[in-house]
């Protein structure tokens, strides 16, 4: 049958928009029938056909409600719908036909001695998620009987949908979807997501969609108060298509991608008196990374000439004098693309890696930023914190884990040194960077500070001006015989004592922008010569402003 290009057009547009559906508080355990789509709304114990192209919500239990109150988990196989609540797994043999859900009559299936969270159904093999057990539970769908487990990806919630000789698992602590190994449970790859708080997934064809059940904060009017504009808090749920590419050579795996305008300008408005002569100010711009491409660059304000140092691009800004009551505007434009990456390195795979080379011994070993590592508690730190362990991977696990254990986040308003850091037990994302950096270090471990701007999340604000209120820094490590794999400082530390989220080791999200990598983001020199913080910092030279405006979704590749 030939197709005209608006019916092509039309269905490519119903699989591939964000849904977002109607009247609903959140949605979990999606599954597609046909061109429809169902799902469970947990809170509210409705069973709803959602349509793809219209968001129209149609509840298929008008009178049954109660039945599915606390259902998170949804599945379909032949004529049959099953459904987890609070412990227990219930189907509802000859509900389905063709794309049509009939009587929905209940039946007992089994119960777990904790909550079962989400099921998936492929032949004669139930699968079911448990987050207190910890395990992906196998079940034989006649018997009942357990036939094996496998260890759950994540530490959350997690919903989990079949493909073949597949499992697919999206996990809402880690952020991240999960694609595994039918017959054994092993992770093959996995990829984060653009959204927070992944709560169900499905394929319809090619197109994997998962649902995110979250929250949002809005202005609400009140106009009779006397304060009318008030902060608050509203459900929001969404479907969206999720976009993924795994590099099996190169061990990666990329996820969705936008095309993103970062803008970077300085406001020169000194603080002091000052003379400069003959002044280059050297800002950072963005780098080329397996996850982030920039399309273009151009000046704002002031024209600059461009160097490489270290293999990055760098901005110059040449200033024949710069005087007290001198205000000028001067920065770049860039237009990046960025997407989320998980790299897919496993123990096994860096047993046998060759030794760090002398240069790099030189330059990633040494505490060349204040690091501390001298003292006697950052030494004793660097011992505790991997034990036995000669894993390099495990190591940095080990690392990331002590200090987590060690530190809770707050911002700062200076960066202290890592043995200050340890004895206060809180510290911000650069004061965790300082420790991570020292305690690798310390144990051979190459690594250094990058980042420094993170996009606001949100993923579906396209076209409007977002402006990060603070800057940011992560870090790498260095395996040799690979290359440079990055490790988030702060984020995953979520929860005092653990467990915490794997998500940002060895991954970013589609917001973080890498700028400079391995090389400071801005530096100053006056007739050739550097100048130092206590002579003149960029801090009482200017204000800066960030903006970042989200032009495009792309796919993964």
């Amino acid at each position: 049958m030939n197709l005209d290009s608006s019916t092509l057009l039309e269905q490519q547009s119903s699989v591939k928009r964000t849904i977002r559906p109607l009247g609903v508080s959140s949605v979990h355990g999606i599954r597609f029938l046909g061109n429809r789509l169902l799902a469970v709304d947990p809170n509210q114990g409705m069973l709803l056909e959602i349509d793809p192209k219209t968001d129209n919500t149609i509840i298929l239990n008008p009178y049954q409600t109660s039945e599915f109150m606390r259902t998170t988990g949804l599945a379909v196989w032949d004529d049959t719908l099953w459904f987890t609540k609070g412990n227990s797994i219930y189907f509802c043999p000859g509900a389905i036909k063709g794309s049509s859900v009939l009587t929905l009559k209940p039946e007992y299936f089994l119960e777990l001695p904790y909550q079962a969270d989400g099921v998936a159904v492929w032949q004669s093999t139930v699968y079911v998620t448990c987050q207190q057990a910890g395990y992906i539970l196998v079940f034989d769908r006649k018997t009942g009987k357990e036939i094996t487990r496998f260890y759950a990806p994540g530490i959350g919630f997690e919903n989990i949908a079949v493909r073949g000789e597949e499992l697919w698992i999206c996990d809402r602590t880690e952020k991240t979807v999960y694609c595994l190994e039918r017959a054994t449970g092993q992770v093959i790859f996995s990829v984060i997501t653009p959204f927070d708080n992944p709560s169900g997934l499905a394929f319809h064809r090619d197109t994997l969609y998962v649902a995110y059940a979250d929250d949002e904060l809005y202005i609400r009017e009140d106009p009779n108060s006397d304060d009318p504009f008030q902060l608050n808090r509203r459900d929001r749920t969404i479907i969206h298509p999720l976009s993924f590419y795994y590099n099996k050579e190169g061990k990666y795996a990329l996820s969705n991608g936008f095309l993103i305008e970062m803008s970077y300008m300085e406001e020169l408005e000194p603080l002091d008196e000052i003379l400069l002569d003959d002044l280059e100010w050297r800002i950072a711009l963005p780098s080329n990374t397996d996850r982030q491409k920039v399309r273009e660059i151009s000046y704002i304000g002031m024209p600059f000439t461009e160097e490489i140092q270290e293999g990055e691009r760098v901005a110059v800004f040449k200033f024949d004098t710069m005087h007290s009551h001198e205000r000028r505007f001067f920065g770049w434009k860039a237009l990046i693309e960025v997407r989320g990456i998980k790299y897919q390195l496993k123990p096994r795979d860096v047993e046998k890696i060759p030794p760090l080379s002398p240069e790099f011994k030189e330059k990633y070993l040494v505490d060349n930023d204040n690091l501390a590592m001298d003292t006697d508690i950052i030494q004793r730190a660097a011992q505790d914190a991997i034990a036995r362990e000669t894993n390099i991977l495990r190591q940095l696990l080990s690392i990331r884990n002590y200090v987590y254990d060690e530190l809770s986040y707050a911002v700062t308003s200076k960066i202290d040194t890592p043995d200050v850091v340890l004895r206060r037990g809180v510290g911000s994302c650069g004061e965790y960077v300082g420790l991570l950096l020292a305690l690798s270090r310390l144990n051979g471990i190459a690594s250094r500070t990058i980042g420094r701007y993170k996009c606001p999340a949100f993923p579906d604000r396209k076209g409007l001006p977002l402006e990060p209120d603070f800057n940011h820094v992560w870090l790498e490590f260095y395996l040799p015989g690979f290359g440079w794999v990055p490790m988030e400082s702060n984020p995953d530390d979520i929860q005092e004592g653990g467990p915490y989220p794997l998500r940002f080791f060895m991954g970013l999200a589609w917001y973080h922008v890498e700028i400079g990598k391995g090389i400071r983001f801005q530096r100053l020199t006056s007739k050739g010569v550097p100048l130092n913080k206590e002579e003149v910092s960029v801090g009482t030279l200017a204000i800066n402003h960030v903006r970042f405006t989200i032009l495009d979704e792309l796919p993964a590749n």
